[in-house]
C-alpha cells in the first residue's frame, strides 16, 4: 500500500556521503499506522494496524495483532471489532445512525491507547461509470477512469482504490505430463496454461469538484495499464471502490500523496508534516499515521477483453526457449524424473512413437507458479 512508501522518504543532498537516519523513521518501536474506513452501512468495516519500520529494515511491514478496537459514537454507543489476524480488525454491518458522529478507539497490547476525532457520516454517491481510453502518448496502453457526481451537491472530495484480476497464459502449452515412468498426454484437468491472478491498488487516487460549478467528476484517472502488460493479454477486471471525504481528510490524503508519490527532483513538492485525525492518548507527542473517516462505500466492476483493444503483445516475465530431448537421452530422462522443472511441450515424429520432445522450463509452461487455475467466484 501507499503507506509503505512513506517509510522510504529521506532527504538526499547531492554529494552527501554520510548516511542520515531521520529520528521519525529510526524509532525502534515504530509509529502506529491506521488504515481503513468506518462503514456506517451493511458492508464490513475493516481496519488494518501496523507500525513503521526503519529504512534499513529487511521487512516492509510490521502488523499489529492482539489490539482492542472499538467504534464509538457521540451518543455513547460502542461497537467492537474482531481481531482477524495479520493486523486486520473487522466488524460486520454496523448499521449506524447517520445523524451521529463516530470515532475509533485503539488499545494495543503494549498498553498504548489511541483515539481518532469524531467524524460525521458521509454518504458516498454511486459510481456513474468506469471506462477506459486507449492512449499512445506519453505511453501506449489503456487509461482506466471513473465518472461520478453528487446530485445533492454535498460531497466535493473523493478517494478511490481498487482490486484488479486478470486472466493470463503461460508462454508455451505443455501437452505432456510425466507419471514418473513415461510421458502421457495431459488431460483437461491437468492443463496449466491458463490462470488467474490479482493485485490491489497502491497509489493514492483523489478527485475534487470543489472548484467546479457542478459536483461532477468526469473521467478521473484511476489506473494506467501499459500495452505490454499481461493484465490485458486476455481478460481483465477491475473492482473500483469510491469513498466520500471531508475537507480535512482530503487535505490529509493530498499531503500523503505529495510525500509518497511526488518526490524525487528539486521541482517536486517538498516533504511536509502529515496531520491525521488519530492521536496517542498515552504519549500525546507521538506521531500517528492515518485518517479514519466515516463513509459508505460505492463499488462498480467492469471487464475489459483483449478483443476491445489493439493487437498488442504482452511482455512475458521470463526468458523462454525450447530445447529438444531425444528418446533415450539424459535430456529425455530429465523430463521423466524432474516433472517439476522441465515440461514437455510437443512430440517430435509419429504421434504413437515420437523420436523426441520439445521442452522448456516450468516458468515458461506452468502458469500456476504465478496464479490459480480456478477462476474467482465473480468471474463471468
Amino acid at each position: 500500500m501507499y503507506w509503505r512508501k512513506l517509510l522510504l522518504i529521506g532527504i538526499i543532498v547531492a554529494g552527501c556521503r554520510k548516511p542520515y537516519s531521520p529520528p521519525a523513521i529510526s524509532t525502534p518501536a515504530g509509529y502506529l499506522v491506521v488504515e481503513g474506513v468506518i462503514d456506517p452501512g451493511t458492508n464490513l468495516t475493516i481496519i488494518k494496524l501496523s507500525r513503521t519500520v526503519n529504512i534499513s529494515s529487511k521487512t516492509t511491514a510490521k502488523t499489529i495483532t492482539g489490539a482492542v478496537l472499538t467504534v464509538e459514537s457521540d451518543q455513547n454507543g460502542s461497537y467492537p471489532l474482531t481481531d482477524q489476524g495479520n493486523g486486520y480488525y473487522v466488524s460486520s454491518g454496523l448499521n449506524l445512525n447517520t445523524a451521529n458522529k463516530y470515532r475509533l478507539r485503539i488499545k494495543t497490547n503494549d498498553g498504548r491507547a489511541y483515539l481518532s476525532d469524531l467524524e460525521p457520516v458521509l454518504i458516498t454517491p454511486p459510481i456513474d461509470s468506469v471506462g477506459f481510453n486507449i492512449t499512445t502518448a506519453p505511453e501506449t496502453g489503456i487509461q482506466v477512469y471513473a465518472n461520478t457526481h453528487d446530485a445533492n451537491n454535498k460531497i466535493h472530495y473523493f478517494r478511490w482504490d481498487y482490486d484488479e484480476t486478470w486472466e493470463f497464459y503461460s508462454k508455451y502449452f505443455s501437452h505432456f505430463i510425466s507419471d514418473g515412468f513415461s510421458l502421457l498426454t495431459r488431460q483437461n484437468y491437468q492443463n496449466v496454461s491458463l490462470c488467474y491472478t490479482n493485485d490491489v491498488s497502491s497509489d493514492i487516487i483523489l478527485g475534487s469538484s470543489a472548484k467546479l460549478t457542478q459536483d461532477i467528476i468526469y473521467q478521473n484517472p484511476i489506473a494506467f495499464i501499459p500495452s505490454t502488460s499481461e493484465k490485458i493479454e486476455s481478460r481483465y477486471s477491475i473492482l473500483l471502490r469510491e469513498y466520500a471525504l471531508t475537507t480535512n481528510a482530503f487535505t490529509f490524503y493530498t499531503n500523503l500523496k505529495k510525500n509518497t508519490e511526488q518526490l524525487g527532483s528539486i521541482f517536486d513538492a517538498q516533504p511536509s508534516e502529515i496531520q491525521g485525525n488519530i492521536h496517542c492518548l498515552t504519549s500525546p507527542a507521538e506521531p500517528v499515521i492515518g485518517y479514519v473517516g466515516v463513509s459508505t462505500v460505492s463499488q462498480r466492476r467492469i471487464y475489459i477483453s483483449n478483443t476491445q483493444l489493439p493487437q498488442w503483445k504482452p511482455t512475458y516475465p521470463y526468458d523462454c526457449s525450447l530445447d529438444t530431448a531425444k528418446v533415450g537421452t539424459p535430456d529425455y530422462s530429465n523430463l521423466i524424473v524432474n516433472p517439476g522443472i522441465f515440461y514437455a511441450i510437443d512430440a517430435i515424429g509419429p504421434p504413437l512413437s515420437p523420436s523426441g520432445y520439445l521442452y522448456t522450463t516450468r516458468e515458461c509452461a506452468d502458469c500456476t507458479i504465478r496464479g490459480s487455475k480456478a477462476p474467482p467466484p465473480f468471474w463471468k
